[in-house]
């Protein structure tokens, strides 16, 4: 989100400002408590000392009377019918008379038992001068610092908001990032800030010459890569047709048209690969069987007279929406990696109507060579001289850019089972594969 962090900042302030309001207010209110049942009690107690003292030197000292403090005396023996009528049934100790807003203080001495009188009006006068108004001064210190360190962060994230909302309005293909130029950026856009602009601007122009070297190396290879390869086919299809070839000359010229083919469709694929995801690669109906049956009769070729049969068993039919030479790939590399990992046994190849699953009797695979069978260059037997481990790589990018899955199942000394299932699709479906 472009405002994501902005809002992340005026979010945690005002929590913060919430959360040291609640906490002012809860110490207020405790300051009330404090100044209503501590200050005042311990004020009493004092004077209620004070008064006693006074006592034990002079019987006639009369109780406290002043403008805050009242007091009546009872001596021992006399009658608390004297006492005002909400004083009488009082203890010893500290109370509060709600209904005549009264704090009382009850000191009980052998010579008597003093009331001691003190207005609640006045200790919440007392509490609003020592609780109140320290309290709205220190929430209104902390409201004006949250707002203060508020409105200096905003102006420190203003420059980051600035350039992702920048960044995020780039095409991934298409960076434009001529805003980022030095020159162009916004006076207040400084220090790490301005750095990372920078860094994003060189990286901006790095990818769209990337980008632009890998269109000109698509387009000049589906070029000149084409063009030997059709002078090699079209070679030997005249040489094919010469009636004086001897048949070992018929057979590796067939090889070589085959292999053509092949190279043209390999490089059909890679080009696919090579090009953007957004990219549709042209695509036509093709039937999963026969490109099955195609390429398990060039895999033949390779057993070079080893025990081993390589069969095809169609299920049902498996019509398909894809480029044909993608397809011959993926197919191609199964059944040539069935047959070179498999010296005695059989490889079977079945078409379903959604999947198609080679088979072997190979030398299988360990777990840790399961896990690393899609890293390039990785051979299960380095001392095989057959491929370069490049194979099931392109068939796990193939699968992964067509939206096909590729499940693996082996055991060493046991063989290989992989199975890949396709997208469901009809003959009716104009979508791609």
């Amino acid at each position: 989100m472009l405002h994501g962090l902005p809002r992340k900042i005026r979010t945690a302030f005002m929590l913060q400002a919430l959360l040291a309001g609640l906490a002012v207010l809860l110490g207020g209110y405790l300051v009330l408590l404090v100044v209503k049942f501590g200050l005042v009690n311990a004020l009493l107690k004092e004077e209620a000392a004070h008064f006693w003292e006074l006592h034990a030197a002079s019987p006639v000292q009369p109780p406290p009377n002043t403008s805050n403090i009242r007091g009546y005396l009872l001596e021992t023996g006399q009658s608390p019918l004297s006492l005002p009528a909400d004083l009488r049934a009082l203890a010893p100790g500290f109370h509060e008379i709600g209904d005549a807003d009264q704090l009382v203080l009850v000191d009980d001495k052998p010579a008597g038992r003093l009331y001691l009188v003190f207005l609640r009006s006045q200790a919440q006068h007392l509490a609003f001068w020592f609780g109140v108004v320290p309290v709205l001064l220190i929430l209104l210190a902390v409201y004006g610092a949250s707002w203060l360190t508020y409105h200096v962060s905003h102006r420190v994230v203003s420059p980051v908001t600035w350039l992702a909302r920048r960044v995020s309005q780039w095409d991934p293909l298409y960076p434009d990032a001529s805003e980022l130029a030095p020159e162009r950026l916004p006076p207040d856009v400084q220090g790490e800030v301005r750095q990372l602009a920078g860094a994003l601007h060189t990286m901006a122009g790095r990818i769209g010459d990337h980008v632009a070297r890998e269109r000109n190396f698509t387009r000049d290879a589906s070029h000149e890569l084409r063009t030997p390869l059709t002078v090699i086919r079209m070679a030997s299809d005249m040489a094919l047709g010469s009636q004086e070839l001897s048949p070992g000359l018929q057979r590796s010229l067939q090889r070589i048209q085959r292999a053509g083919r092949d190279m043209e469709g390999l490089i059909d694929a890679l080009l696919i690969l090579a090009r953007e995801a957004n990219i549709e690669p042209q695509a036509e109906w093709v039937e999963v069987a026969d490109v099955v049956r195609y390429e398990a009769a060039n895999a033949r070729g390779s057993l070079a007279g080893r025990p081993v049969e390589l069969e095809v068993h169609v299920a049902a039919a498996c019509p398909l929406r894809v480029p044909p030479q993608v397809l011959h790939v993926v197919i191609g590399n199964l059944l040539r990696n069935a047959c070179n990992y498999t010296d005695a046994g059989r490889v079977d190849a079945y078409v379903e109507a959604d999947r198609v699953v080679v088979c072997d009797t190979g030398i299988g695979m360990s777990p840790e060579a399961l896990a690393r069978i899609f890293e390039p260059f990785f051979r299960v037997e380095p001392e095989r001289r057959q491929g370069h481990g490049l194979g099931m790589p392109i068939v796990h990018r193939l699968c992964e850019r067509f939206g096909w899955r590729i499940e693996l199942d082996s055991r060493p000394g046991q063989g290989t089972k992989v199975t890949v299932r396709f997208s469901r699709q009809s003959p009716g479906d104009g979508s791609g594969g």
